[in-house]
């Protein structure tokens, strides 16, 4: 899962994990960098500018500190890169490559300049590097799979600077320069050793120590859990485990014998949970992800994830929740473990557990913005008190710091097949959470992708109910981004599906979305012809608000066509039907259209007439914004008349009315809602 976060000034490691910042030893390493960083590439000693960002590579094995480096070396430098430091990780806690065009838009989100939602990855990695070609800024690029990853994300500026992680060589990237790691130095590991243990024991025993250090071959992960081991048996001395270790099955690595051993003294129950981490969905987890996979209290869960941290199990996310990271060096260990322990259906269990607390915690994420509501107050206060959030504020913190795990919580769920009708419901319960939080066009690229999910689970369980809400939300999301022919497709789909089941809201929705982008491309006969269509079903249910809305579409696609005749005759019509529904701002507001038409058609006095008459039922309506704009369209109306004295008065009650409201600042005060712009 990608994992970003742009840093100014003070740069911290937010959003990483607080124990895997540990950092000691490799100075010759970080001196090799840092000269890297100043040394003259090939492109300028061949007389020629740079024309990408330069890539310094760190190169080794999951658990050997590769990253604790890579951080370190970005906090040594970062006050070079006065535009921010950029953080992604490019592989997913169970080896799957993060796709390159979701790591693009996440790291362009971190710099406040998100790309439109749906966008391909080719469009999404041309954003990145534009977005970065006049900005002076630090890439880390963590756990990167293969050099395709790295090199899509290359900034074309020689001004920025890329570090990546890896397992192997970046073959590929010209002029990549490389730092491979080995172990931790013999001195560095008793110094980690003892940060843990105390002073104590490695001073009584310094050989001991220094031979752990050599057991766990210099590897950081595995002395982290040496060091966890001993720190929780305060009698133990040194030399126990280390002949401990080497008593151990010599298969696998130094970190796999250490894992075995720190493993097998965890109590039952605590073993339990700490496999079953393996399905925490982007590797994160928290007290109530835990407690749902093992089935246990959340707070017996948060105890349980500290000791993890203590012995070396879990980082610590430094958040203002607590939030915790299964290392990405030991998932595959827990995954074995998991495989082999528990049976299937008790992995599915667990799944399911886990990803029902997530759509109970989503409920209350987004109940608690609907406590104007009496049913929503009393349904949230059903809900159990550890489910519960004890302010909105609460609940969005919550929604923004697990977002990541919400959307691997999606992509696992719809991956599984096996939970369909709980995938629908996360998704559903997602979508509900972030548009009440976040907005809907601030949310677009997520919604875009959890639309998309539903779209598929509609179509491998053939659900074309859930398929036509899927298409139309998706072809909505296209029309808002620019991509109406796109959308076009996609409303057309829908209505499709809308009618293999006789689904009234979504084929008359279709017919609608339909008009409405063909009216946006420009073809204004078909579009007056869907808009009619979808009046048609409307009045033929009773739907007289609909109906009424939908008339005044059919005249703003006549009025475009230069119908005027018919715009007008469609534009009394929605008069008529507001009025009728009593919906008096609609009303003023499909009058002030009509008056409009009216000027366009060459009817300037029916069109002042109007106007007045639109006024009056704006200042019933209470909308100053219509009232000012209405005056001001009677005043330039007079003056095509010949009376600017009349004029004048209209003027000047628009500017009473404007100052009257505070509008007189607002750069929309004078526009006029239209009905024919409602959706």
């Amino acid at each position: 899962m990608a994992d970003q976060v742009v840093e100014t000034g003070d740069v911290r490691h937010a959003g990483r994990a607080a124990g895997e910042i540990e950092f000691l030893g490799r100075t010759r390493e970080l001196k090799e960098l840092r000269a890297d960083i100043e040394r003259a590439g090939l492109d300028t000693l061949a007389g020629r500018k740079a024309p990408r960002a330069r890539v310094l590579l760190i190169a080794g094995r999951p658990g050997s500190g590769r990253t604790a480096l890579a951080e370190e070396l970005v906090r040594q430098v970062a006050d070079r890169y006065p535009d921010g430091v950029l953080r992604a990780r490019l592989t997913e806690p169970g080896g799957t490559p993060v796709p390159v065009g979701r790591a693009a838009r996440d790291l362009l989100t971190a710099l406040d300049d998100p790309a439109p939602a749906g966008a391909c990855e080719d469009d999404l990695t041309d954003a990145l590097r534009t977005a970065l070609a006049d900005r002076r800024a630090l890439l880390l690029l963590d756990d990167a799979a293969d050099a395709g990853q790295v090199d899509a994300l290359l900034p074309d500026t020689p001004d920025c600077l890329v570090v990546a992680v890896s397992e192997g060589p970046l073959t590929g990237i010209s002029d990549v320069r490389p730092c491979t790691l080995g172990g931790l130095d013999a001195k560095s590991g008793v110094e980690l050793l003892t940060r843990h243990t105390g002073s104590v024991r490695i001073t009584v025993d310094p050989r001991a120590a220094e031979s752990l250090a050599e057991e766990c071959q210099g590897q950081a992960a595995a002395l982290m859990l040496a060091g966890g081991w001993l720190a929780a048996r305060p009698k133990a001395a040194v030399s126990d485990l280390a002949k401990q270790l080497r008593a151990e099955d010599t298969e696998g690595t130094a970190l796999t014998r250490v894992f075995r051993l720190a493993y097998a003294a965890l109590p039952a129950g605590a073993a339990r949970m700490l496999r079953l981490l393996a399905l925490a969905p982007a590797g994160l987890v928290d007290p109530q992800t835990a407690s749902a996979l093992a089935g246990c209290s959340v707070d017996s869960a948060h105890t349980t994830l500290d000791d993890f941290v203590a012995l070396g199990f879990l980082h610590a996310v430094d958040a203002p929740l607590p939030q915790y990271e299964v290392p990405g060096c030991l998932h595959p260990q827990l995954r074995i473990l998991a495989e082999h322990h528990e049976r299937p259906a008790e992995l599915q269990l667990a799944r399911a557990r886990m990803l029902e607390r997530t759509v109970r915690l989503l409920q209350a994420c987004r109940a608690i913005t609907e406590t104007d509501s009496p049913q929503a107050r009393q349904k949230l206060l059903d809900m159990p008190s550890a489910l519960r959030f004890p302010t909105p504020r609460a609940a969005a913190d919550w929604l923004r710091l697990t977002r990541p795990a919400l959307l691997a919580s999606v992509r696992l769920a719809v991956a599984d097949g096996e939970l369909d009708t709980l995938a629908r419901r996360l998704m559903t319960q997602l979508v509900r959470a972030m548009a009440a939080h976040i907005g809907t066009q601030a949310a677009a690229a997520d919604l875009y992708d959890i639309h998309s999910f539903v779209l598929g689970v509609a179509e491998r369980r053939n659900l074309p109910r859930e398929r036509a809400a899927a298409l139309l939300n998706l072809g909505d999301l296209d029309a808002r981004a620019g991509r109406t022919a796109d959308a076009l497709t996609r409303y057309r789909a829908a209505l499709d599906a809308g009618r293999e089941v006789n689904d009234p809201y979504a084929t008359c929705r279709a017919m609608e979305s339909v008009g409405g982008a063909h009216l946006e491309l420009g073809d204004h006969d078909r579009a007056a012809d869907w808009f009619g269509r979808a009046l048609v079903e409307r009045l033929a249910r009773g739907e007289r608000a609909e109906a009424a809305r939908l008339y005044g579409r059919i005249a703003a696609a006549h009025t475009f066509a230069g119908r005027y005749g018919e715009a007008l005759r469609n534009w009394r019509a929605a008069v008529a039907g507001h009025r009728k529904n009593g919906d008096v701002a609609a009303q003023a507001c499909a009058l002030s259209e009509l008056a409009r038409v009216q000027e366009y058609a060459g009817r300037p006095e029916e069109s002042v007439r109007t106007c007045r008459e639109a006024v009056e039922w704006a200042r019933r309506a209470e909308d100053p914004r219509l009232q000012a704009a209405l005056h001001l369209r009677v005043a330039d109306t007079l003056e095509h008349l010949g009376d600017p004295a009349s004029a004048g008065l209209h003027r000047g009650a628009a500017e009473r009315i404007l100052g009257d409201s505070n509008l007189q600042n607002d750069p929309d005060a004078c526009e006029i809602r239209t009905a024919s712009a409602e959706d």
